[in-house]
């Protein structure tokens, strides 16, 4: 946010509003964070009212590292080179089992998967019959390549999304592949595409799993959408 020349204490208050944001995302994500299960169905979908943040993208767009990352945690979302090898849906849930704490959702990849073709569309129905229609989820981040930027099953899903009216936000990954004014004219080009998207977050995050960038920014837009009050969390006035 460019402060109000007319107010700088305006720059001020947003300077706060960031610091605290930023505190409140690295306390949930320095909580305990579990697997609680992985489900083929929508009948076994976890039953109670907490949020929902669900990772989404086509195959091999490093959602499972994203989420290893995110959390601290090397293993706790499998990792493969092969591409298509989440074929569940895969909970993960903040603080105490059964407890308030968020869940963060690990869907199968869009795309190319080293499966037979019934089985590759069988997840696809499950994936798209979740987000259409998962009451829990507050937010969709829908990961995009960083090198390869919105493909037409993106916009597909993007359009699913719109729809919906469920809220999604573009994640770029792997943005340590581009160099710096690559990766600004790839921004540049995404928030153009998004326009017209009315379920689209206006902010696009730019990460890199490896070098740890953009994880903080991440991790506040994940706490801004949770309860952290029910969870303990006290922010600093």
């Amino acid at each position: 946010m460019t402060p109000n020349k007319t107010n700088p204490s305006s720059g001020d208050a947003s300077d706060r509003e960031t610091g605290l944001a930023l505190k409140a995302g690295r306390w949930l994500f320095s909580q305990t964070c579990h697997f609680l299960l992985g489900v083929t169905s929508m009948e076994a979908l976890p039953t109670g009212a907490r949020v929902e943040v669900a990772f989404a993208g086509r195959s091999n767009v490093g959602k499972s590292s994203l989420i290893n990352a995110l959390t601290g945690r090397k293993q706790l979302a499998r990792t493969s080179n092969t591409p298509g090898r989440t074929q569940e849906i895969n909970f993960f849930q903040f603080g105490t089992p059964g407890g308030p704490g968020p869940h963060l959702v690990d869907l199968p990849g869009f795309g190319y998967a080293r499966e037979s073709k019934s089985k590759v569309a069988a997840w696809t129905r499950l994936v798209r019959a979740y987000l259409r229609g998962r009451a829990p989820l507050r937010r969709v981040m829908l990961l995009v390549d960083s090198r390869h930027g919105l493909k037409d099953v993106d916009f597909e899903v993007m359009a699913m999304l719109d729809q919906a009216a469920v809220s999604y936000q573009i994640v770029l990954t792997k943005a340590d592949k581009l160099k710096a004014g690559q990766l600004a004219t790839r921004i540049s080009e995404v928030e153009a595409q998004l326009k017209t998207h009315p379920a689209a977050h206006p902010d696009i995050i730019a990460t890199s799993a490896t070098k740890a960038r953009g994880l903080d920014e991440l991790r506040a837009q994940i706490a801004a959408l949770a309860d952290l009050g029910a969870m303990g969390y006290k922010p600093a006035g």
